[in-house]
């Protein structure tokens, strides 16, 4: 939104405002009649206008009555104790989304006037468990990079330092929940867009299997079979309960699971004991900020003192941040090249020259981008073979600046390409479930993540892993305070 006021981080952890509070107890609050969801709404809308402008993480806004006449329905459930599990809880909607009555602009100019027809089925889902759609969250332009800026909406900031990045392509969503100016938002991940502004922004983060949540509906950007939408929360809660809301499989999605059968947040509390954890600092090729790779190894022990077992693994997977590119670039230029002669100009420069990398590539580099998929699939079966959770750092340094661009070299050493993505790119192409959770704070003071990967299918199980390291080092309970608006 405009406006550019300072924000400063206060570490106090105290009586904190009404949205820094978990989804789970805001709904407890409403069923106890403590809070009603037009309070909740005010607030929610008072938070936007006023405190948004240094972090430009919501770009559209609903009609207000019409929201506020949507919570007084949502009032009516409660008192009927009709309420269902988000009855009345204000949601973002990352803006490669479909959501009724909100343009899906992709952060994009030339479809700033994109107009659904239906929601996607994430919030089709959402809004049946009773979430209220109250906007739209930023994204880069068709979420194909891990900073969120575009020539449309322009730049989202970081709550824990306005000079920094909340990561991308979810960065919207991400500083919005860290920033206090929403409660809840729907989030996608193609190469770590779930993980990777969870991680830049302190928040949780979890990407599912491939097809736990459909992605009918969901436009038209979707990395071929690498991208899944989900949760992007304040705790792991908090996404138990988008879950239990989203999951289960849709007819126009051929690649959607089934119904676990199960609630996932009555799951949570329920980690086996005596776990094989495997631990890897680089994956044998990432290149890792010093004091960041301190704080993963420190958060990743904990599991050791739970009493699992842990080892330290040597080696790793290829690193296919190229072979992922090709995914973007192929789909990328397949589905847009009809608007450039008439539109070309009005794309990103950074964003069309990968686009048009991919009227270049060839049937063999299709090929061998699918071999070495192969060999990472190999890598990913003999390691779930030993480990029952594999951990890494989520990011391999702080995050990068607001406008970019990402750091050519950490420690001396000269980053790879898609080097952000060192860590997350590999179980969007092997399908794995993966979060990331708040390890700590770097030196410069800015919030770290450790990745927590499951075997394929197993998404409860890195749920409940990732609620036990929650339990044992707590992190809800500490935010950054946006200062308001200039007057």
């Amino acid at each position: 939104m405009l406006g550019s006021p300072e924000l400063e981080v206060s570490m106090s952890d105290s009586n904190p405002p009404l949205l820094q509070r978990p989804v789970a107890e805001l709904v407890e609050l409403m069923t106890r009649k403590q809070l009603s969801p037009v309070e909740l709404m005010e607030e929610t809308l008072a938070r936007i206008d006023g405190y948004d402008g240094a972090l430009n993480a919501v770009v559209a806004l609903g009609n207000r009555e019409s929201l506020l006449e949507a919570a007084r329905d949502a009032r009516e459930r409660y008192e009927k104790s009709e309420a269902r599990s988000l009855e009345g809880i204000p949601l973002g909607v990352k803006d490669l989304e479909d959501a009724v009555g909100f343009a899906t602009t992709f952060g994009s100019v030339p479809f700033k006037d994109h107009v659904p027809e239906r929601d996607s089925v994430q919030v089709e889902r959402l809004k049946a468990a009773g979430a209220i759609v109250v906007g739209k969250t930023n994204t880069p332009e068709f979420g194909a990079t891990a900073i969120t800026k575009n020539l449309l909406f322009g730049v989202s900031r970081n709550p824990w330092d306005l000079e920094r990045s909340p990561g991308g392509s979810s960065g919207g969503t991400a500083a919005a929940i860290a920033g206090g100016i929403l409660p809840m938002g729907t989030a996608s991940d193609g190469g770590g867009s779930i993980r990777l502004p969870a991680a830049m922004t302190g928040c949780y983060g979890f990407k599912g299997s491939y097809g736990r949540v459909p992605n009918e509906g969901a436009g038209l950007w979707t990395m071929d079979d690498t991208a899944v939408r989900g949760p992007l929360t304040r705790t792991v809660e908090d996404a138990a309960i988008h879950l239990d809301a989203t999951v289960g499989p849709h007819p126009l999605d051929p690649n959607s699971l089934p119904h676990p059968g199960v609630s996932y947040r009555h799951l949570l509390e329920e980690l086996p004991s005596g776990l094989r954890i495997g631990f890897s600092l680089d994956l044998g090729y990432a290149v890792v900020q010093r004091d960041v790779g301190e704080v993963v190894y420190d958060a990743a022990r904990v599991f050791e003192e739970m009493g699992h077992h842990f080892e330290e693994l040597k080696g790793g997977p290829p690193f296919l941040g190229s072979d992922w590119g090709v995914v973007g670039a192929l789909e990328g230029y397949a589905k847009l090249h009809k608007k450039l002669p008439e539109h070309e100009s009005e794309f990103g420069r950074g964003f069309i020259k990968g686009v048009l990398e991919g009227s270049k590539l060839t049937p063999e580099r299709w090929a061998r981008m699918k071999e070495r998929r192969e060999e990472l699939n190999v890598w990913c079966a003999e390691t779930f073979e030993r480990y029952d959770l594999l951990l890494t750092p989520t990011l391999p340094y702080d995050p990068p600046l607001a406008k970019g661009p990402f750091p050519a070299e950490t420690e001396g050493r000269r980053q790879h390409p898609a080097g952000v993505a060192s860590f997350t790119i590999p179980f969007n192409l092997s399908w794995h479930p993966a979060a990331s959770v708040r390890a700590g704070f770097s030196e410069a003071g800015l919030p770290v993540g450790l990745q927590i990967v499951g075997p394929r299918h197993r998404d409860e199980l890195v749920l409940q892993a990732s609620r036990a390291f929650e339990r044992a080092r707590p992190w809800a309970d500490h935010w950054p305070d946006v200062e308001p608006n200039p007057s």
